[in-house]
């Protein structure tokens, strides 16, 4: 074949550093739309971008030409300093090193995109590390509950 082609569905989760600087609602939207042209400017299409105070979903489609994990290195670095420069709040804003990624079947793209952009409902009846869990043992991928969130005081 003399061309590469491909259209791989991820779904990104990643949560905050400390519990003490939140993602604050005034900025969210901003926030998503920053994201979003950092996805763009890495060759990828983002698709749903959502979350509540402590934690990300992105639902995009990830460049044949870019390594998930340098996409979501390149999402966190950007976004961390755009949301510095917001207020002194986010002084200490920081993502925590690890995230959460999950291919997506076209089959089920639509239900994806509703359940992110439903975040707020949803974490109305579960909490974050329990979703997260969910998704892994959804997946099969293994992994250590004592580094799943790592929350500084």
């Amino acid at each position: 074949m003399s061309q590469s082609l491909s259209k791989l569905y991820v779904h990104i989760v990643f949560h905050i550093k400390n519990k003490k600087v939140i993602m604050r609602k005034q900025e969210q939207d901003s926030l998503y739309a920053y994201m979003g042209s950092v996805i763009k400017d890495n060759q990828s299409i983002p698709i749903k971008i959502n979350g509540v105070d402590d934690h990300i979903h992105i639902l995009c489609i990830l460049s044949k030409n870019v390594a998930l994990s340098k996409l979501v290195e390149e999402i966190k670095r950007h976004s961390s300093r755009w949301i510095k420069t917001q207020d002194d709040y986010y002084k200490k804003f920081a993502w925590q090193g690890g995230y959460g990624g999950f291919s997506v079947s076209p089959s089920v793209l639509q239900r994806t995109e509703k359940y992110i952009e439903n975040q707020e409902e949803h974490h109305k009846k579960q909490d974050t590390k329990k979703e997260f869990i969910l998704f892994l043992n959804e997946y099969g991928i293994e992994y250590d509950e004592q580094y799943i969130w790592e929350n500084e005081d």
